[in-house]
């Protein structure tokens, strides 16, 4: 009996424990993003500009016209599951740049299965999506592997495989899958059937280019935190970011963990490069991702990189994007204030020390309560 009280009571304080943390990576993110727009205000009030006109441009604009709703929305799905693929390696303490690499190589295999791949309609959509989850995990595997096995530099795999990848893009784009006969540097349209649908088709509203992969998205941010919270394999994934030596010692294969986190990473980069083949562009582009990959690292670091909330930071910061566009538009002050908020935003969510100090003083609380409770449990 008294043993089952003290699980019962361990169960109560790991959720307490867990909720209290998402609670803090929340306000930590929340805190960043206004301490961000604070330095943003303050620099266009010294360069003698008009703050109040710059901000309700940045901070309204987006949501004036549904096409630049639609605008956003298409951006942040691109963007929150660039952020997602990074979260996970980050989660095992592995500095992977690799979602470039990952979001091409996934674009180029959706775009090869729905261009030259007759299928029935449902599979049509789907299997371009699983191609390109399965050739971004591949790209994933190869710097995880490397890592793990072998010692290396996951930072420069990852760097060094980008600049590989891209250049076999560039090559097929212009090459092999160009369009035949088409002056233009782009490949054959995917099929109708492949396309995802577009959410103006749903909501009866131009929206324009947005589409399900919004809700893809959000259901891939949700099994990621599943998975990272209630599954095995994410316990190894937490505990080899957490103390890798500890990890070891309690029977966790850290080099196993550390390719797992690689695999996952790039299969959800791989699906950020589906979305702009079957939904954004409909067809294999130059220069397809732009900055968009190094910006989701961002995203991932502003959410302290959990999978739930790197969701909102993705919204968040694709909106500060969008609305950075139209206030250049409306105002005389120029996008480069977004990049200064942006700048502060990484100088903020790279430093440590707050946020760490604050779990740290929680998980001593917790401790000592809990310690409390089974005392109290044994005069019983």
């Amino acid at each position: 009996m008294t043993s089952t009280l003290v699980e019962t009571e361990d169960r109560r304080e790991y959720r307490a424990t867990r909720r209290r943390g998402l609670a803090v990576d929340l306000s930590m993110t929340l805190a960043t993003v206004l301490v961000a727009l604070a330095v943003g205000f303050l620099v266009i009030l010294a360069t003698g500009k008009d703050p109040v006109a710059a901000y309700e441009a940045l901070l309204t604009g987006p949501l004036e016209r549904s096409f630049r709703v639609g605008r956003w929305l298409e951006d942040a799905t691109t963007l929150t599951l660039l952020g997602l693929s990074v979260a996970i390696p980050f989660r095992a303490r592995q500095i992977s740049l690799g979602a470039e690499s990952q979001l091409y190589a996934g674009a180029l295999a959706a775009a090869v299965v729905a261009i030259f791949l007759p299928l029935p309609p449902v599979a049509a959509v789907i299997v371009p999506l699983v191609a390109a989850a399965a050739a971004g995990a591949g790209m994933g595997f190869v710097p995880g592997s490397m890592k793990a096995r072998l010692g290396a530099n996951e930072i420069v795999a990852t760097l060094m495989l980008n600049a590989i990848v891209v250049r076999v893009y560039d090559y097929l784009v212009n090459g092999p899958l160009k369009e035949p006969g088409s002056s233009a540097v782009h490949s054959e349209r995917v099929q109708p059937d492949s396309v995802l649908t577009p959410l103006t088709e749903w909501f009866g509203i131009p929206l324009g280019r947005s589409n399900v992969g919004f809700f893809l998205m959000l259901l891939t941010a949700v099994v990621l935190w599943l998975l990272i919270t209630r599954t095995p394999l994410g316990y190894r994934i937490r505990m080899t970011g957490a103390n890798s030596d500890f990890a070891e010692y309690g029977g966790i294969r850290v080099p196993r963990a550390i390719e797992w986190s690689f695999v996952i990473g790039g299969a959800v980069a791989g699906l950020a490069g589906a979305h702009l083949v079957q939904g954004v562009y409909g067809r294999l582009e130059p220069g397809l991702a732009g900055s968009l990959a190094f910006e989701g690292i961002v995203v991932a670091l502003l959410a302290r990189n959990n999978p739930l909330v790197v969701v909102i930071a993705g919204l968040f910061y694709s909106y500060l994007r969008a609305g950075g566009d139209i206030m250049e538009q409306q105002t005389d002050v120029g996008t480069e204030i977004v990049v200064v908020i942006q700048a502060v935003i990484v100088l903020l969510v790279t430093a440590q020390a707050l946020p760490d100090l604050l779990k740290r003083r929680i998980a001593r609380k917790q401790a000592a309560h809990k310690q409390a409770a089974h005392k109290q449990v044994g005069a019983r």
